[in-house]
């Protein structure tokens, strides 16, 4: 489980929306073409696509912007683009995002696009435009204007480049040096073997391959591969070097040492963009104060949600949220949610395909009959939330003498139970205001109730969803195990 889950969750549900990071290096668009092939061309030994879907993504830097916009902070971008179609596409995918691309130049040289032929899976072939003219002078110094400018307005900078021109030696020293003087994090990630042009950065993230070409050292050598990397780190002034190694997750090098973060297991897809994804989640963290640790752990996690998918699809919030709130696997305390949190974490659970289910109650002194419904619960959906009466919303209910239990205590408790995802308070007498605002997919209630007398139904069935009713265990109730210790006392008292 991720340390500090509970920070990470504020800051994916509401903290990272505060923060603008920058990303300079080099765009692109990339372009899915997918059909099926079944024969070959009688005009030559070629397979011939019978064309079935299209699509596009942005790419290289634009990926990385994608994946910050997706993790909810203010994405700036810059870099070159040109004056023709492909600019229309990739500027209208950035657009939908809300990327800012005000730090954007518009040169006469092409977009960069990546097209790959898709058959069945299968990359037949990708057809690559770039031209192998760099941009010239005055470009390159209105692009430096321009984010030199916009580094005075963010919390962290990514140097994403992809060797195709963008970031001269001159432009990542300029931007390292006035990051620094902010004390802003840099993060870069290398297209070449001289890991000196990022001289000063905060992070470099090579892969293996990347850093044996920069060290000399083959990836195989481990050993041998680290203590070189060392040496680049020192000789260099990275604070750290954080080595992506595919499925067995990201090494991380520092004055502390070696430390090795393991991927999550999960089966790969596609790895398409993993490396912009995990830069992205690496300079959110960072931006946001998390410790190096913590931000390697969720790049780690959001590297694995993306390698599941096919092409290159940047990261979500939601669906980091998802994979944080197993109901196993987080702390109760972490489970007990405002009004606000909760409709939210639903919020993202529902974005991420999960079922939703609700259920209410006082739930003084737990029992049996409870544990019961709340074990029917889990079986309607993935995740469970619990709205629990507030002890002033109990006494109208119940009378002055209850809860037995006071609110905080019996939230703790509930939240304890791995069939709860979620638990909040509602001083209202019944959970009307709150169904409302969840929409869940499944409502439930225990007891002698029909559907037409759960409160709440009319909600639920409009939006399309359905009420369960859980019949009761006999013989379990607050009341009584209430009644019993009276009698017990009294019979005490007798004797």
């Amino acid at each position: 489980m991720l340390r500090d889950v509970h920070v990470v969750l504020g800051l994916l549900e509401e903290g990272f929306g505060r923060l603008k990071v920058l990303v300079v290096g080099d765009l692109m668009l990339d372009r899915y073409i997918l059909g099926d092939v079944d024969r070959v061309s009688p005009e030559a030994p070629v397979p011939v696509l019978r064309h079935a879907q299209r699509y596009e993504r942005a790419g290289g830097a634009a990926n990385v912007a994608m994946n910050l916009a997706g993790l909810g902070c203010e994405a700036l971008l810059a870099g070159f683009w040109g004056d023709d179609g492909e600019r229309a596409e990739l500027a209208g995918i950035l657009s939908g995002a809300k990327v800012d691309v005000s730090g954007v130049v518009t040169t006469a040289l092409p977009t960069v696009s990546k097209t790959r032929i898709v058959g069945r899976r299968q990359q037949l072939l990708r057809l690559d435009i770039e031209s192998r003219e760099k941009p010239g002078r005055v470009d390159e110094e209105r692009l430096r204007e321009r984010v030199e400018l916009l580094v005075e307005k963010v919390q962290a900078v990514v140097l994403s480049d992809y060797a195709k021109g963008a970031l001269t030696r001159e432009l990542c020293a300029a931007v390292i040096q006035k990051a620094r003087e902010r004390g802003v994090p840099v993060l870069a990630d290398p297209k070449t073997a001289d890991l000196s042009k990022y001289s000063g950065a905060t992070v470099v993230c090579p892969n293996l391959g990347e850093l044996a070409a920069a060290t000399g050292v083959e990836a195989h050598r481990w050993d041998a591969l680290m203590m070189a990397g060392e040496a680049q780190r020192r000789e260099h002034e990275f604070k750290y070097l954080a080595v992506t190694m595919s499925e067995r997750g990201i090494c991380v090098l520092s004055e502390a040492g070696v430390r090795e973060s393991p991927a999550r297991a999960r089966e790969v897809f596609d790895v398409s963009g993993a490396g912009d994804t995990v830069i992205a989640t690496l300079a959110a963290g960072l931006a946001a104060g998390v410790s190096m640790e913590t931000a390697v752990e969720l790049a780690n996690l959001a590297a694995g949600v993306v390698v599941g998918k096919a092409g290159t699809v940047p990261i979500a919030a939601h669906e980091l949220v998802s994979e944080l709130t197993p109901s196993s696997g987080v702390r109760s305390e972490e489970k007990v949610l405002t009004r606000e949190q909760v409709e939210r974490r639903v919020a993202e659970w529902r974005a991420a395909g999960e079922t939703i289910v609700f259920t209410n109650g006082c739930f003084d002194l737990l029992h049996v009959g409870h544990v019961a419904l709340l074990e029917e619960c889990r079986g309607f959906g993935s995740k469970v939330v619990l709205g629990l009466n507030t002890d002033v919303s109990v006494q109208r209910l119940k009378g002055p003498s209850r809860p037995v239990v006071g609110e905080r205590e019996r939230a703790k408790v509930m939240s304890a139970l791995a069939a709860v995802d979620a638990v909040v308070l509602f001083d209202e007498e019944t959970p009307l205001a709150l169904i409302e605002a969840l929409q869940p997919d499944v409502l439930v209630k225990g007891g002698d109730y029909t559907v037409e007398t759960v409160v709440g139904h009319e909600v639920v069935l409009a939006a399309g969803g359905r009420v369960e009713i859980v019949p009761i265990v006999q013989g379990f109730s607050t009341t009584n195990i209430m009644r019993k210790m009276v009698e017990n006392a009294t019979e005490n008292t007798t004797d």
